[in-house]
């Protein structure tokens, strides 16, 4: 009985969301991954201070006066986080969306670093050096190119946060930065250059800046509902300019930023 259960268990696709395709790839070439529903923990901060009379590391340690206003102000500061659930399956890039697929949309390529700014496939490189609506541009005429295909958005920035985040509940560490970002450099990179992150997706952190659909809430972590309207929409992911300190998960930044470092990449609904 055992036997004849596990050779059914081959043939039978689970009902709902798992029954989608866990990868797709569209007329163009972009790559997409499935997203499973689950939750996560957003906002949590927890700022440490280093003790007095020894600093973290064996360095020289806060005087005590010190130490007390420190201690005070990193428990005024210290954020608990809230809980957020994805209820709904979706699809996102499995990269960003590079120069070679906005030529193919759009007929054109706003980036800054393109032809002798790089020395290899510059169409290989994601795409930079474009604005939230120029994004919003470029998502309605895929939508209007794969019509009756698929459906595609910005993600929110909740959804890219668990993306990015794929399945890890504490912020990330510096070495898996480093082994995941394109970070501190002078110039994007070819995408996929880095190691993905756990569910498969590359350049979550570092390369460039991604734009999500959100508008800004003009404060350093984002709120448990984001703001229906604002002056600037929400940056994630941090760039090829950053650091281990901005590469993370969390961070909450806010557009125009440089322009030549910022770029995006798509979301899709699952049908």
């Amino acid at each position: 009985m055992r036997l004849l259960l596990a050779i059914l268990a081959l043939f039978i696709t689970p009902v709902g969301v798992f029954a989608q395709d866990t990868a797709y790839t569209n007329s163009i070439g972009m790559q997409f991954v499935l997203i499973h529903p689950g939750s996560m923990l957003v906002g949590r901060f927890q700022p440490t201070v280093p003790p007095p009379g020894g600093g973290l590391g064996g360095g020289p340690g806060l005087a005590d006066s010190v130490y007390k206003k420190a201690q005070q102000m990193a428990k005024q500061a210290y954020m608990p986080g809230f809980n957020v659930t994805i209820s709904h399956a979706y699809y996102i890039g499995k990269f960003e969306v590079t120069q070679g697929q906005w030529k193919k949309i759009m007929g054109n390529n706003p980036s800054y670093f393109k032809g002798d700014k790089v020395k290899d496939d510059a169409d290989k490189h994601p795409v930079e050096n474009v604005s939230w609506n120029d994004a919003k541009a470029f998502i309605k005429k895929l939508n209007e190119l794969e019509k009756g295909k698929a459906v595609y958005r910005l993600p929110t920035e909740f959804e890219w946060e668990y993306a990015a985040r794929a399945g890890a509940q504490d912020d990330i560490s510096w070495a898996n930065i480093n082994a995941t970002a394109v970070i501190a450099q002078t110039h994007t990179h070819i995408i996929g250059e880095k190691k993905p992150n756990a569910w498969g997706l590359y350049d979550m952190l570092g390369n460039v800046w991604e734009w999500v659909q959100d508008y800004y809430n003009e404060k350093i972590f984002a709120g448990p509902t984001p703001p229906a309207k604002g002056k600037e929409h929400v940056l994630k992911g941090s760039s090829f300019t950053g650091d281990v300190k901005n590469a993370t998960y969390m961070t909450h930044a806010a557009g125009p930023a440089d322009g030549w470092n910022v770029g995006f990449r798509v979301a899709m609904e699952v049908k």
